[in-house]
């Protein structure tokens, strides 16, 4: 026996459809407006990339182990990869999981950082999620006063800890680097002291160099 289905005529008018519902002519170009509608764009494309734990050896190049996953420019983008990949405290140790403005590589050698430098914040086993995700928002949705200094971000486990840490363009810039660092401590409600490390000071020393500023 075939269901009851509801019918409504051609002729319709607005005053009978229910409330926000859209109005389709038949070949699906309503519904395909209210697709383009419904994404919301971000300001800019961002790429997630990742190096592989398995693939570093001291015999390989450094960074050559890293490769882009995924590009996203809309918020619904991102959800819909943020939660369909491994967070953080299910990542091997070793690993590295990055987030970059789109055409910017994670790697000192990209121009754009090669003059920059990084953040970091470090947290217990398990413990970077929260403060990954919260990150990663405050940067797709441009909360930083200094945002155009921003490259990205990546979130490192290792055996003892796990720390994510925000790349910037130009260290010298003081002021944008000390807001960047306020803002990120206050986004996510970091108490203690972070300190900021200059990419070409971190190369010449084999403990990572000093900190060049600290918030």
């Amino acid at each position: 026996m075939a269901e009851d289905t509801e019918t409504r005529p051609a002729s319709a008018g607005a005053e009978e459809r229910e409330e926000g519902e859209i109005a389709d002519d038949g070949d699906g170009s309503a519904a395909a407006a209210a697709g383009r509608v419904s994404a919301h764009p971000l300001e800019n494309a961002w790429t997630f990339w990742f190096d592989n734990p398995q693939g570093k050896s001291r015999a390989v190049a450094w960074g050559s182990t890293i490769h882009p996953i995924h590009t996203f420019s809309t918020v619904e983008d991102f959800w819909s990869l943020y939660n369909n990949i491994h967070h953080p405290s299910k990542l091997n140790v070793g690993a590295d999981f990055h987030c970059f403005k789109d055409k910017i590589e994670p790697k000192w050698e990209d121009p754009i950082c090669a003059n920059g430098g990084k953040w970091t914040i470090s947290c217990g086993k398990g413990k970077s999620d929260t403060f990954w995700l919260h990150t990663l928002l405050a940067l797709i949705g441009e909360q930083f006063d200094f945002g155009d200094e921003i490259c990205g971000a990546v979130v490192s486990v290792r055996k003892n800890q796990e720390r994510v840490a925000i790349w910037t363009k130009n260290a010298a810039n003081e002021t944008a680097q000390i807001s960047i660092g306020k803002q990120w401590k206050e986004f996510l409600d970091y108490k203690d002291s972070i300190g900021f490390v200059v990419h070409e000071d971190a190369k010449r020393s084999d403990k990572g160099g000093k900190n060049r500023y600290t918030v």
